[in-house]
């Protein structure tokens, strides 16, 4: 259903549950950046009347998911650690050049956008399925249905604003390029690392 061209190496959960703190940390800044960037298109593209709605919607529900990854560190005792590096979405973001018309820079972000939210989906499936913790397993099952209905919002948006086949056609290479990263990454207790 996702479409990722490589999945995650099971043994990345080995590397997460040895360190549950920082894999909550790192995810509940990856809520925040996803509410970011829901605000950063209502306020780049506030001329899509339809999309400005989901992405108000979208910020709503990503914020109240940062505050139950939050909840979740206050309740094991910890706090909130800092921002990391997330080499993940940097290179990503480096695979579509800059420029471009507006559409086509929507039709980019609503890709990228759409990926990291199915890389986040097979990610929370696997913690879902495979972390001894049980209630942090059945956490991140509720959450990665959300996270699934983003990914095809976000799809379904850039296929709308964009021309079908030559948006299906850079879904395909994003997903070839982002394969390459993945293959290099998942040795972290990082939601994309």
């Amino acid at each position: 259903m996702l479409g990722l061209k490589l999945p995650t190496d099971p043994r990345w959960v080995n590397i997460v549950e040895k360190n549950i703190e920082e894999i909550l940390t790192d995810h509940a800044f990856c809520e925040q950046k996803a509410t970011s960037t829901a605000i950063s298109l209502i306020v780049s593209f506030p001329e899509y009347s339809e999309l400005v709605q989901e992405m108000t919607a979208l910020v709503k529900e990503e914020i109240s998911h940062f505050k139950m990854v939050h909840d979740k560190i206050l309740d094991r005792g910890w706090t909130l650690g800092r921002d990391r590096r997330d080499d993940y979405v940097i290179e990503l973001v480096k695979f579509f050049p800059k420029g471009g018309s507006r559409t086509t820079q929507l039709v980019h972000r609503l890709l990228y956008a759409a990926l990291i939210e199915a890389r986040s989906c097979e990610r929370f499936r696997l913690l879902s399925e495979e972390l001894k913790d049980k209630e942090l397993a059945k956490f991140y099952k509720n959450l990665m249905v959300s996270e699934a209905n983003h990914y095809t919002m976000f799809l379904g948006f850039a296929r709308r604003y964009g021309e079908r086949k030559e948006v299906d056609a850079k879904w395909q290479q994003l997903l070839e390029y982002e394969a390459r990263i993945i293959s290099n990454l998942g040795k972290t207790e990082a939601i994309h690392g």
